[in-house]
């Protein structure tokens, strides 16, 4: 890890006003004082500037935090942050990293929790049984671990698989529903992904990360998630629409 740096001096008590003692980050950041230090240690933030003893963060260890934090929201593992940042250019400023958290930010929010059976059942409301669990795995609301621990992708999708179950139809109808959806959802994405890296990411490291592209390019990724998931919706249910009138028809 990089050796402290020294700056300038500010009035008497007060540090420059781009930069932040380890308790303003944490306020800044949502982040304890405790795992700043820890990803300090592994590498993941720059060494802070130095004022006498007080070490001070400037708006690259914020956006670097926000973008470690983003990461670990994502599932990533702590080897597989250290691996995405040694990615990033050694010159990797804020706005880099803004843009490199506008491009990894969720698509739409997930509440991903691994709990054990006991507390499963507690959140169902009601005892599960193994043809119950294998049910809402199908439905891929829950995903199997090792000790009888599962992973829950959201407890309000947990409740509407429940209500699922209890529809009466067939848990295999709504597994192979799910199977469905799922593969064709996958190959949407898969596609968007390929087309935006293509047309959009790769020309822009073409032309050298030029400045001036990255916070039109991060904001420009943050208007389009939202969009472009309402037009899925509306694009699949005109579709439905379509299909009905085309088979009554």
């Amino acid at each position: 890890m990089a050796a402290p740096t020294t700056c300038g001096t500010p009035a008497p008590g007060q540090p420059p006003d781009d930069l932040l003692t380890i308790d303003q980050l944490s306020e800044r950041t949502g982040v304890t004082v405790r795992t700043i230090r820890f990803y300090a240690s592994r590498g993941l933030l720059p060494a802070p500037q130095l004022r006498g003893r007080t070490g001070l963060y400037g708006p690259d260890h914020v956006a670097r935090l926000e973008l470690v934090t983003e990461l670990s929201g994502l599932g990533f593992t702590l080897a597989a942050i250290e691996g995405q940042l040694e990615r990033l250019p050694a010159t990797a400023g804020a706005e880099d990293l803004a843009l490199q958290r506008a491009l990894l930010t969720p698509w739409v929010p997930e509440q991903i929790e691994e709990i054990d059976a006991t507390e499963l059942e507690r959140r169902a409301g009601r005892a599960l049984g193994p043809a119950d669990v294998d049910a809402l795995e199908g439905l891929g609301v829950i995903t199997r671990l090792d000790a009888g621990r599962v992973r829950v992708h959201g407890t309000a999708t947990l409740s509407e698989s429940l209500a699922v179950l209890d529809s009466g139809l067939p848990a295999e109808t709504w597994r192979r529903a799910h199977e469905i959806i799922d593969k064709h959802t996958t190959a949407l994405a898969e596609d968007l992904m390929a087309m935006f890296q293509a047309e959009v990411l790769q020309p822009y490291r073409d032309r050298g990360r030029p400045a001036d592209e990255r916070s039109r390019l991060a904001e420009a990724f943050s208007q389009l998630k939202p969009i472009t998931v309402r037009g899925v919706v509306t694009a699949f249910g005109r579709a439905v629409n379509r299909t009905i009138r085309e088979r009554v028809g």
